[in-house]
This record gives structure tokens, C-alpha cells and sequence, in this order.
């Protein structure tokens, strides 16, 4: 066991107007299981780059071990298979240790001499994490590995992951978390936390601490209200005092002697001083509650505004099958659904089953497929789509928001409730994080009052506190939804179906 000290780690982007760290210093284990946790655009992905000496920055990070990033690169558009690209993504691994981690993540050796552009998005990353896996003392650096997962390979990296030790995992499900961390590693608002325990036991504690939190600055706000008025009436009642030293009307103060006015100056004197005393008290008591909130997490709740349809079933289908013409398999087969108002259901199925085929066709999609049985949408229905691919997105945010018919004003202020700091509106969208990304396509949804809600794989990339807001946000409004989405807490909690392909 070695250590990874972190010392004044001070690092910003050229141009950019903060510092993404400022004078964090922290120390981790390297035999430890740990969690990486925080916002979108807060740095998790900056400073696994920063661990691998990707960018230049101030203070300190030592350690004696050598470190590993997945996912590796790739060209997706060339044919070599995996079996080329070792030497380059992992040199010192040897071929028979690959060998073996395939075997425990379920996969057989062949696949290594495929076109790795061939494999499904589910076979890559399995592939992938066995190649990093099959050094020897290395710290590894594991960037998301479940996303655009299907249920069951997210369980099979699951619990590959669980038998594993020596690791960073970025990662926004909480299943996962809890499953295959024993410590977390956590970007507060404004500092950085290391704990023993998985994500619930954090989760937990960072609950009943904002809460103290929340209710400590509420007593510090009304004790400090009370100073505010001590001190303003008491600089009122000095003020008067004082300006009765100079000049008196003889016949209301008949009996005041050329005396008084030494007597009021002291008097004045001694109110004076209290006024200080009380100031004096305020600035303590605001400066030991300095900070008392900066990390407590702000989740605001989010509005939706769905359509009532005219007919009450917006989608039927009666053993409908389609295939794509240059196949003959069919990739919908026999299929038999409906979907009413107010219901939320979810597709649940292996990568390549249809779902996404299922999607486009309800969405009007234009797809080269022949088709068969009863397919039917209802007549003037509105839908509102989140697509799971972010790629192309660019430009700036007025021009995102006119292309779709949005109000800009308003687009910046959802993007705000869900965490977008000001300077991120001047950015090119090409330059958001991909969960910031994801927040941009959810906002504009949310913006679409229409009677469906297609979301495809909505919470990839998203951080936790975004999820909560969604799910409340859901629960709230209840709109009519078809939903592709493998966190598997989140649809235990949303759907009130699941359709299995």
C-alpha cells in the first residue's frame, strides 16, 4: 500500500475566469475502492487528467505508482482489432493476463481479433477495462464506464468491478457506488471530502449535515437580526443624546445647568460604546459562521408543462414486427404494446433490441425499415425528445435556443436551477462537459409542453443531485413517458411500467 498526496493542487483553464482547484490538498490510498462524486463541469474528469500529468498546474500531487485512464482511444471509423491497439493502450500488460480478465467479465478470448469497431458498445467497454485491469501495481482511472450500458452488461461490469481494488471510479449511479466503492472522494461546493464508506452511507451524512447546516444559519440569520436592531436603536437614542449638548429651549429645561453638557457627552460616550460593543459582537458571530453554507447543495425544483390529448391511448401496437431492408432479421418481432396518459414506461432490453428503432418510428423518424401488423400514434400529438447522443452539439446558447424555438431568458434560467454557473452561458456548447450537455437537451425538453416526453437515456452523465431533481420533478407534474434509462433505482422509482424487449 502506497499513498497519492495531493498538496495546494491549484489548477484553471487559459481564459477561463476561476480555477477549476484552488489550494486543495488531500491524501488517498492507492489500495483503496474509491467514488468520485460531484456536480457536472466541477473538475472530477480535469483531475484525473491532472493525475496523469496531462496539464501543467501549481502545488503538488506524489505518489509512487503509476496511473491508467479508461476509456482508452480509439478510431471508431478503422478496422484494427483490439489485439493491435494493446501495445498502445497498455504496454506492459502481457497478452495472457488479458486473457484472463476477459474470462472473469464474461467474454471469450476471440473477441480481442474482431474489428473493434465491430463490437457492441457493451463489448468495448468490457474489453477495455480487462486491458486495464491486466497491469500489475498500477492505480487506475475509471471515467464512467457504464454509460449507454443495457441493464445486464451493467451488472456484468458491475461485478467485475466489485473483485477489484486499487481505483478511482467517476460515476453517477448510485447502484453501481454503492456496489464497488469502499471510500469517496467528493467535489463539494467549495471544498473537497474524503471518507470511508460507499455512496448511501455519504449520501446519508451529507443529508443531516446540510440540514444542521440550513437550520444553524437560520438561528445565526435571526440572532444577527437581533444585533441589527439593538444596534440601530441604540445609535438612534446616541445620536439624539448627542445633539442635545448643543442649545435648549430655556423654558422646557428650566433647570438645566451649564453642567449638562459634560453629563450628556458622557452619556453619549457610554451608548457609543455599547453601539461598538454590539457591532463588535455581529462581526464575530457573522465571522464564526463564515462559510456555513457553501457546501450545502441547492436543488431547486424544475417545472414541467405537459399536454392533455384528446384520446386517451397515444400509442398501439398489435403484433407488429419490422426489420431494416438490408437485414432479414427482424429486430421488432411479434410486438404487442399500448400506451396510455399518464403512464411512464419504460424499455428495458439488451443493446440491439429495438429500443431505439422503437423510438424513431414513434417519433416519426424517417428509417429504412419494412414493417408489418398494426402500428398506431395518435393524430396531432406533441412530442418532446431527448436523444442519448450529444455529439454536434455547438454554437452558443442564444443560437441553440432559436434554432428550436426556445426562450432564450428563460433557457438560461432552468439551466441556472440546474446548476450552470453565468460563465458557462458565453461558452460554446462544444465545450460543456457531457453532463452539462445532457442538462442543456433535458432544459429544452422541459421548455416543450407536449402530450409524450421520449427521453433516450436521459441520466448518462448526469450528477446525482440533477437526478433528484428530474425524479421530483416527475413525480410532481406525471407526464406521459416512454423512457430508455438503466439506472435501475431510478426506474424503480419512476415507472409505472416496464416493457421488456
Amino acid at each position: 500500500m502506497s499513498q497519492i498526496n495531493v498538496n495546494n493542487l491549484t489548477f484553471g483553464y487559459e481564459g477561463s475566469f476561476e480555477n477549476v482547484f484552488e489550494n486543495v490538498s488531500f491524501t488517498i490510498d492507492t489500495d483503496w475502492k474509491i467514488g468520485f462524486i460531484g456536480r457536472n463541469g466541477k473538475g472530477k474528469t480535469t483531475f484525473l487528467r491532472l493525475l496523469l500529468g496531462q496539464y501543467e498546474y501549481g502545488g503538488s500531487i506524489t505518489s509512487k505508482v503509476n496511473f491508467d485512464y479508461f476509456p482508452y482511444e480509439y478510431d471508431d471509423n478503422g478496422d484494427e482489432a483490439a489485439v493491435d491497439m494493446l501495445e498502445n493502450w497498455k504496454p506492459d500488460a502481457e497478452f495472457w493476463r488479458v486473457t484472463a480478465e476477459l474470462d472473469k467479465i464474461g467474454l471469450e478470448a476471440d473477441i480481442l481479433y474482431r474489428p473493434f469497431r465491430s463490437l457492441s458498445f457493451g463489448e468495448k467497454t468490457k474489453v477495455m477495462l480487462a486491458v486495464l485491469f491486466a497491469g500489475e501495481n498500477d492505480f487506475l482511472l475509471i471515467d464512467e464506464p457504464t454509460n449507454h450500458l443495457d441493464g445486464a452488461s451493467r451488472e456484468t461490469v458491475k461485478e467485475y468491478l466489485k473483485s477489484k481494488e486499487g481505483f478511482i471510479l467517476v460515476s453517477h449511479d448510485a447502484d453501481v457506488l454503492d456496489a464497488v466503492t469502499d471510500h469517496v472522494l467528493v467535489l463539494n461546493r467549495s471544498s473537497i471530502e474524503v471518507m470511508a464508506g460507499n455512496f448511501s452511507t455519504w449520501w446519508e451524512n451529507k443529508e443531516k449535515a446540510d440540514e444542521f447546516a440550513r437550520r444553524s444559519n437560520e438561528k445565526h440569520l435571526k440572532e444577527i437580526g437581533r444585533l441589527k436592531s439593538s444596534i440601530d436603536r441604540s445609535s438612534r437614542w446616541a445620536e439624539k443624546n448627542e445633539n442635545t449638548k448643543i442649545g435648549y429651549d430655556p423654558i422646557k429645561e428650566h433647570d438645566r445647568t451649564k453642567n449638562a453638557r459634560s453629563y450628556i457627552g458622557a452619556k453619549t460616550k457610554k451608548m457609543q460604546a455599547r453601539v461598538q460593543n454590539y457591532k463588535g459582537r455581529m462581526e464575530k458571530h457573522i465571522e464564526e459562521k463564515e462559510g456555513l453554507l457553501n457546501d450545502v447543495e441547492r436543488v431547486f425544483d424544475l417545472k414541467l408543462t405537459p399536454l392533455v390529448h384528446c384520446r386517451d391511448r397515444l400509442v398501439n401496437l398489435r403484433e407488429f414486427r419490422c426489420r431494416y431492408k438490408d437485414s432479414e432479421k427482424y429486430v421488432l418481432d411479434g410486438l404487442t404494446f399500448e400506451l396510455k396518459q399518464g403512464e411512464r414506461v419504460f424499455l428495458n432490453g439488451k443493446n440491439g433490441c429495438g429500443k431505439s428503432t422503437l423510438i424513431k418510428l414513434i417519433t416519426g423518424e424517417e428509417i429504412d425499415v419494412e414493417t408489418e401488423g398494426i402500428f398506431e400514434v395518435a393524430g396531432n400529438m406533441v412530442i418532446s425528445y431527448v436523444s442519448q447522443d450529444t455529439t454536434g452539439l455547438s454554437g452558443s446558447l442564444r443560437d441553440f435556443s432559436f434554432a428550436r424555438g426556445l426562450d432564450y431568458t428563460r433557457l438560461l434560467a432552468i439551466l441556472n436551477r440546474m446548476d450552470f454557473d453565468k460563465a458557462m452561458y458565453e461558452k460554446d456548447i462544444s465545450e460543456f462537459s457531457e453532463g452539462q450537455k445532457k442538462k442543456l437537451l433535458i432544459s429544452a425538453s422541459l421548455m416543450t409542453p407536449a402530450h409524450l416526453y421520449i427521453w433516450d437515456e436521459p441520466l448518462n452523465y448526469i450528477d446525482v443531485f440533477s437526478r433528484k431533481q428530474v425524479e421530483k420533478l416527475i413525480e410532481e407534474f406525471g407526464p406521459t413517458m416512454l423512457v430508455v434509462e438503466h439506472d435501475r433505482r431510478f426506474r424503480e422509482k419512476i415507472a409505472t411500467r416496464v416493457l421488456d424487449l
